[in-house]
């Protein structure tokens, strides 16, 4: 008896343990980025959320199958520079008269969007009153679907900069939430960032294309303040990235020890060279100006904001074949929300168009930002250890890259998502 009450105790103060789920997807063709190769007839074996082995593997008669032999496979791509936090109204203006709260649930359709278009990892780069830190932590939670993200929370910027809100006139007062102004304002700005929950920091070192008051190419903060500011967040672990569209705003960011620069459109030799040697990662929107000029006007936008895109857009292209040419660390940033979620996938040919192969623009998609986010032993390649963020589509994008338009199978973490 003694024994026996032994026993059942044992049972009941052991933790219960869950045999993991197995699947295997049965690849036709297998993007490696890491190796710049697409193998043939693979199997993927995972397990719960992650991938256990990948090759010429046996699989049970009894397991789970996805048979993906007649689609092209690979890993799901991941964008840099997004907006997600944003009223699904298309209204230029429709964020001054839109709730926080209604902006929010915005960014939870946008985040759906997001991953069924084939994007399962992206940086949001700026939003008020860390909303994407809430939706990062609900999709984390499993609460609603969406791409694993790395967060900014508020974007710090000069007092009338572009990471402030301009548009209303003094009697309202207006201010965005990481406006900080002086060496130990931002650093307080920083620290306020990290305390509420963001993976990196984000900031405006020039003007910008869609705020009030501001020229594009013009330097935003000073290179004191700018040291301040990345020495701050590299001391609590986090990467920064600089928004940034004249040279020497770029060339202040670089100097100043960011890990990344947005958007990047005036760019010289010097300046490229400089974001080599630090390694510097671009992250720069070529497609987005396609829609701002052909859309824009119907959605509000207003004739100075339309000018400035119409300044800088071909320019900016420019300045991405000379980067690319360079060898630069170009990675995949669209800037969505400039134009509608979900359609994050039609930069692939821009970036094809404008100087890269098929192959470099799903690096630049796939394990080039993995290597930026610090996450390059977790996404970004379909490998042992990996989560299973997988996506498929119908044909190979290296003979046609437009197909990144069109993803037919996705699956994060293990989970189908999509299976057309």
């Amino acid at each position: 008896m003694y024994r026996t009450l032994i026993a059942t105790l044992v049972i009941l103060t052991t933790p219960q343990i869950t045999l993991a789920q197995a699947t295997y997807i049965k690849a036709g063709q297998l993007l490696d980025p890491a190796a710049g190769k697409v193998l043939t007839n693979q199997v993927i074996h995972i397990e719960d959320d992650r991938v256990i082995a990948t090759g010429a593997i046996n699989i049970p008669s009894d397991a789970k199958v996805i048979d993906l032999s007649e689609m092209f496979v690979l890993p799901g791509v991941m964008d840099m520079h997004t907006h997600i936090i944003r009223p699904v109204d298309r209204q230029f203006f429709a964020r001054l008269f839109t709730s926080p709260h209604r902006a929010m649930i915005g960014g939870v359709v946008n985040a759906e969007k997001t991953l069924l278009a084939g994007f399962t990892t992206i940086r949001n780069v700026g939003a008020a009153d860390y909303m994407d830190v809430a939706l990062r932590n609900a999709i984390d939670a499993g609460e609603v679907p969406g791409p694993r993200m790395s967060v900014s929370g508020p974007p710090l910027g000069i007092t009338g900069g572009h990471c402030d809100n301009n548009s209303l006139n003094h009697r309202f007062a207006q201010r965005a939430d990481g406006v900080a102004d002086g060496p130990w304002a931002v650093r307080e700005q920083v620290r306020k960032n990290v305390k509420y929950g963001v993976d990196m920091i984000k900031f405006c070192a020039t003007g910008g294309v869609f705020s009030k008051g501001t020229q594009v190419g013009a330097r935003q903060y000073t290179l004191e303040e700018m040291q301040a500011l990345v020495d701050e967040a590299h001391t609590h672990g986090r990467h920064v990235a600089a928004h940034a569209h004249g040279n020497e705003g770029i060339r202040y960011a670089i100097e100043a020890g960011v890990d990344s620069v947005e958007h990047a459109s005036y760019l010289d030799p010097a300046t490229i060279r400089l974001a080599k040697k630090n390694g510097v990662a671009l992250s720069m929107d070529i497609y987005n100006t396609e829609y701002t000029l052909s859309q824009g006007k119907a959605n509000g936008v207003p004739e100075e904001n339309l000018n400035k895109e119409r300044q800088v857009g071909n320019t900016q292209r420019e300045s991405f074949r000379q980067a690319v040419k360079a060898g630069a660390n170009v990675v995949f940033g669209s800037d969505s929300g400039v134009y509608p979620h979900g359609d994050n996938g039609r930069q692939f040919a821009r970036m094809v168009r404008f100087g890269m192969t098929p192959m470099q623009a799903l690096q630049a998609a796939t394990i080039k930002p993995a290597e930026l986010l610090g996450w390059a032993e977790r996404v970004g390649q379909i490998q042992p250890g990996f989560y299973a963020d997988i996506i498929a589509v119908p044909s190979s994008p290296l003979e046609d890259i437009e197909v990144m338009e069109s993803v037919s199978f996705v699956m994060k973490g293990g989970k189908i998502y999509k299976h057309n």
